[in-house]
């Protein structure tokens, strides 16, 4: 652990990522394999589950500092980080040091979950008491699961094609799939031969938005124009006979869209597709709200299965007859992407339109009306461009509309997490019903460090009441809230529920009576109603 707790440090210690690359790379030369692979799953979405209930750890740091529960708490508030509260309300000790390597605590904290509350408690006190206040720090976030540590998975990506000698785009693609850090080596993730891994799906290239003016990007017949769809962005991964579903976040979700799956089957071999997983009724994309009903659960009902309908935008062509198509121009692809298209001919593959128009000021006009197709502006991609890996700038960009905005009142606070956990920062809104304020959206986001810190103020001094971490205030301050989209929802008071809310500017200028109304979140719901009318 020593190596590993001293390679946090270092990353905790600097502010240059080139500094924090470094640090890595001399870790990796250090390290053992089996130390290597769980450094590599840690900064990335292969972290173990969490083996202990973080109840029972905050009443054991509590119980062995000889502190109440409620004071516990209340420091864990102003922390922000519970590995972090639980390292340091924990008793001081001489300097001392874990034996064994990473691999090895890992692999005795899974161990955990077979073992006794009592066993348990055992454990992790006495690796407390025999751990040096770092040691206990880095423990503690191996325990706790939370890993946000400054280390990007760019970064990391980097710091392993240093080390390995591989190309970066070689490194971000071995990273993704599913492997798992218990059974997978350093040796089978970074030196095998790629193609091994059948449903290993590829990095997704991610778009910046706009910030050019349009006629710095030259002719529009330059490049190829699609609508920006609100849905999952996915591949479809047809090899070996197997058809695998991947979401952007690495996750395998073939399960849940089994008419993903039927088409799959029907894809010739050596394919992947990269696109939009939408809910779609044969004539239009239907609302996110109805996709995310299918998110979360394990059993797909025939009748769910028949009001949320799931199709894949097919976008982009990276796979054909096991070839990587991603260094061939966008118009290449697009060529073979549609032959596949009409092939399959299945009612579940749908083709990005391709929208073509004489200049950016017809594209602009049209753009203005996405939200009547349920569109959230356009994706702009030169065609001449090769499919890269990451979020990278010039030739692929999102022309978004701008967001929806409504304005709401402050009705409950929370403190933040992390650098702000000091500070009251996450925030419920309302707005009003006759004469009654209706709490709507929560939202934490959009203002600067010294307009956070005024909200702060002004929440201790007009606190109202207080429900555990909650507190109610007097509803004094207005904010403009933007969002993306807005749907019916049942599981809200309002009956209403914003996609991605956020602070876009305090109303200082507005009295709290001129807020908006609950009616006018129902008309703006109604606009796409109105619009396909």
């Amino acid at each position: 652990m020593k190596e590993f707790v001293q390679l946090i440090r270092e990353i905790d210690a600097q502010t240059s990522s080139n500094k924090r690359i470094q640090a890595v790379v001399n870790y990796f030369a250090k390290a053992s394999d089996e130390d290597k692979i769980w450094c590599i799953a840690l900064f990335t979405a292969k972290r173990p589950k969490r083996a202990l209930k973080s109840s029972l750890l905050r009443q054991w740091a509590a119980e062995i500092s000889g502190i109440p529960d409620w004071l516990f708490e209340e420091s864990y508030h102003i922390v922000g980080d519970l590995a972090e509260t639980m390292a340091l309300v924990l008793p001081e000790q001489k300097e001392k040091e874990l034996e064994g390597g990473l691999d090895t605590w890992i692999r005795e904290l899974s161990n955990l979950k077979s073992k006794s509350e009592e066993e348990q408690q055992e454990f992790i006190t006495q690796t407390w008491l025999n751990a040096s206040a770092a040691e206990r720090f880095v423990f503690n976030k191996l325990l706790t699961g939370g890993w946000r540590i400054g280390m990007a998975k760019k970064n990391l990506i980097k710091a392993l094609a240093i080390y390995s000698g591989q190309e970066e785009n070689a490194v971000a693609h071995r990273l993704m799939g599913n492997w798992d850090p218990f059974s997978t080596s350093y040796f089978d993730l970074m030196q095998s031969n790629l193609d091994e891994n059948l449903s290993r799906p590829y990095p997704f290239y991610l778009a910046y938005a706009l910030e050019n003016e349009l006629e710095d990007l030259g002719r529009p017949q330059e490049w190829q124009v699609e609508w920006k769809w609100d849905g999952i962005r996915g591949q479809l991964v047809k090899r070996g006979g197997e058809c695998f579903v991947w979401t952007r976040g690495e996750e395998l979700v073939s399960e849940k869209y089994p008419e993903l799956q039927a088409l799959g089957a029907l894809l010739p071999d050596g394919t992947v597709l990269d696109g939009e997983i939408v809910v779609h009724d044969g004539n239009e994309v239907l609302p996110f709200s109805l996709l995310q009903t299918r998110i979360a659960r394990k059993v797909l009902s025939k009748k769910l299965l028949q009001e949320a309908p799931v199709k894949f935008i097919a976008y982009d062509l990276l796979e054909e007859d096991g070839k990587d198509l991603r260094p061939s121009a966008l118009e290449k692809r697009r060529i073979q992407l549609e032959k596949i298209h009409a092939e399959i001919s299945n009612e579940a593959l749908l083709l990005s339109e391709k929208i073509i128009l004489e200049s950016w000021e017809d594209y602009a006009l049209l753009r203005e009306n996405s939200r009547s197709f349920r569109a959230e502006g356009f994706m702009l991609k030169r065609k001449n461009s090769a499919y890269r890996d990451g979020r990278k700038k010039g030739d692929w960009w999102k022309w978004k509309l701008d967001p929806l905005t409504i304005d709401a009142v402050l009705l409950y606070a929370m403190r933040g997490h992390g650098r702000r956990a000091n500070l009251f920062t996450d925030y419920t809104f309302a707005v009003w019903d006759d004469d009654q304020l209706v709490p709507f959206a929560k939202a934490y986001s959009g203002l600067s460090d010294e307009e956070f810190k005024e909200v702060d103020r002004f929440v201790k001094k007009n606190t109202k009441d207080k429900f555990g971490p909650v507190r109610s205030v007097v509803p004094e301050l207005v904010f403009e809230i933007a969002f993306e989209g807005i749907a019916e929802s049942s599981r809200h008071k309002s009956g209403i529920a914003l996609r991605f809310p956020r602070m876009s500017r305090w109303r200082k200028d507005k009295p709290v009576q001129e807020a908006n109304t609950l009616q006018d979140l129902r008309n703006l719901l109604n606009i796409y109603r109105q619009d396909k009318a």
